[in-house]
């Protein structure tokens, strides 16, 4: 029988036994979660073997090159999405621009916020960004921000899309708002700048489900590719179908996250309730609002509201219809598709469309990172990022770069003309 001197001896012994084990538990944890011991690495790129595509991988050492997050964070994906999501970026600056307002033939009104250059463009031409953001968002955006004031910068001119009904000051004028894939907007956009400044070249840029969108308009009609330099498209998931079905999943907690966009989707509709009622041609009524405050997936939404601002008899017409999937394959101009391996938004199933393309199509570069998130890309040293992220910067020297090609194609071609017999 054990003396009570030394039993009472084991138990501290015995507490920092369970102490160590609760460390260690924890810190396993935290590896875990943060994904340390994932290595960096450059992004995975497929292309087609053409000078080209040489010519962009030489200029472009940013998508050759490791891309380093901060290290005790940037390579979770969750983490890197959520800091977008709340911060989209870090000092972020104020350009100064000035808002747009085109009146729309069905009656809604699109706007968008135009910047001027600081500074010349290293071609010497005048080249403007048409920019298409993110689900729900507006030139106001600090992500926009950030991008627009480097674009700016390095010389171009910037035009922002607002989605219809995101700014929450702008009333509709119709009975409809932004959905998943109509172009609408931002043709219009697109074709103010075009008329208004009849000497500029076109850079299209999309994020997230701006990239859906501008992919489609450009692969809808080979005109809207008339002037285009190029197109980047940044964490679309390509198609809306299948990128529903995922978002069901409570893999990688994808089901969470669609539980949030519903949520912010819900606000952004509810601001505009009165409007969307008091117009006599609406196809939204009490009862589907009803069902709206109900949902809890934006499959529900879609389902409710948004497939009905334009007449769509079933949910899967109206994705099959809004996904640039069936248009992307017409684009003819330079088109770098970026996406990360763990944006929890995007799963890897859908990045097979991109991939394909990239495999079988001449002008198509993808990318892709193994971390990064769902527009995150932010880069530093060990805890805090760095204002610019790495996606900022990517977008900017690949366009610098096809700019510089078609620059030296033009001069080649004029020289040509030049010493052509008669």
């Amino acid at each position: 029988r054990e003396k009570p001197s030394e039993t009472s001896e084991k138990l501290p012994a015995m507490f920092d036994g369970v102490k160590l084990a609760a460390v260690a538990t924890i810190l396993y944890i935290i590896v875990r979660c943060l994904n340390l011991k994932s290595p960096t690495a450059p992004p995975e790129i497929i292309y087609q073997d053409t000078l080209l595509s040489h010519y962009l991988l030489k200029t472009c050492p940013m998508l050759t090159k490791e891309y380093i997050p901060p290290l005790l964070w940037g390579k979770s994906g969750h983490i890197q999405t959520v800091l977008y999501g709340k911060m989209g970026r870090v000092n972020t600056p104020t350009p100064c621009g000035v808002r747009m307002f085109l009146p729309m033939q069905d009656g809604a009104t699109a706007t968008f916020d135009l910047f001027e250059t600081i500074g010349s463009h290293t071609t010497g031409d005048d080249i403007t960004m048409v920019i298409c953001p993110g689900i729900g968002n507006h030139s106001e955006k600090n992500y926009i921000r950030t991008f627009v004031d480097y674009s700016q910068r390095q010389g171009y001119r910037c035009a922002v899309l607002n989605h219809l009904g995101a700014l929450p000051n702008v009333e509709l004028t119709s009975p409809r708002m932004f959905t998943y894939g109509c172009t609408w907007e931002f043709g219009a956009m697109v074709g103010y700048i075009k008329r208004t400044y009849p000497q500029t070249l076109l850079v299209v840029v999309g994020f997230s489900l701006g990239g859906n969108i501008v992919c489609k308009f450009l692969g809808e009609n080979q005109s809207n590719q008339d002037r285009v330099l190029c197109c980047v498209s940044v964490c679309q998931g390509y198609s809306a179908l299948r990128a529903q079905e995922t978002f069901l999943q409570w893999d990688q907690c994808r089901r969470l996250y669609n539980f949030m966009l519903a949520e912010n989707m819900k606000k952004i509709i509810l601001s505009h309730r009165d409007s969307l009622l008091a117009m006599q041609c609406s196809n939204i009524g009490d009862g589907e609002l009803n069902r709206l405050y109900a949902a809890t997936s934006l499959m529900q939404i879609d389902d409710s509201i948004m497939r009905k601002f334009h007449g769509y008899d079933s949910l899967r017409e109206y994705y099959e219809k809004e996904s640039c999937v069936h248009y992307i394959h017409k684009i003819t101009v330079p088109l770098l598709l970026l996406n990360s391996l763990d944006d929890p938004l995007v799963h890897p199933s859908l990045l097979a469309v991109a991939r394909t393309l990239a495999e079988k199509m001449p002008n198509v570069i993808f990318a892709l990172t193994q971390h990064g998130g769902h527009m995150g890309f932010f880069e530093g040293a060990v805890l805090f990022p760095q204002p610019l992220t790495w996606m900022d910067k990517v977008i900017v020297e690949y366009t610098n770069a096809v700019c510089r090609w078609e620059k030296k194609q033009s001069i080649c071609q004029s020289s040509m003309e030049v010493v052509k017999p008669d």
